[in-house]
């Protein structure tokens, strides 16, 4: 088996255009019926969700947690999230799986917990495939997606997209049934 993969020379939002132009791509195989992608306030998301809009696919579009930055506080405003609601795809706003109660001890107390090793070691292949990874699994602990399935994946580093993945699902407690099966883009940098 022969298939493309878009390198980025670095991440970043400049290469949310080219994520969409691949994922278009992906959908038009007719692999995927999943789509989870990442957004913090909405920008990715809303830009996703309108542009595949017609494609027929399930989008799940995932955001941090309530509180992240500051106690009391959603990144995503309510405007941003019915607009993104309009177009059919679903919002999911939970925690993320390696921001849990671990994070909090290891800011308290210096330790070193398996969450976080997980996540450090995801990093190794980049941001956006740890936040693929990741929120492929929020998903189908929240039942937004079916478990052991190829699911096709957006996010990034900081902000936009720069990273699309195909992952076969499962729940995070059953984190060692993930795979990621393939790598459409991601940055080198």
């Amino acid at each position: 088996m022969e298939k493309k993969i878009v390198y980025f020379e670095r991440p970043g939002r400049e290469n949310t255009g080219a994520c969409l132009e691949v994922v278009k791509e992906a959908i038009r195989s007719g692999c995927w019926k999943h789509l989870v992608i990442a957004s913090t306030e909405g920008d990715t998301g809303v830009l996703f969700s309108e542009a595949l809009r017609n494609e027929g696919m399930n989008i799940v579009v995932v955001t941090h947690s309530a509180g992240f930055k500051a106690a009391n506080t959603h990144e995503m405003t309510p405007e941003v999230r019915g607009s993104i609601e309009g177009t059919g795809a679903k919002v999911y706003t939970g925690t993320l799986i390696t921001h849990s109660l671990e994070a909090a001890f290891a800011s308290k107390f210096n330790g070193l917990y398996p969450t976080l090793i997980v996540a450090q070691s995801l990093r190794r292949f980049g941001e956006g495939a740890k936040v693929c990874c990741e929120m492929v699994m929020m998903a189908t602990d929240a039942g937004l997606i079916p478990e052991d399935e190829e699911i096709l994946t957006v996010a990034g580093t900081g902000r936009g997209a720069d990273t699309v993945l195909v992952v076969r699902s499962s729940a995070s407690k059953r984190f060692l049934d993930l795979k990621v099966i393939e790598v459409l883009a991601k940055p080198r940098g």
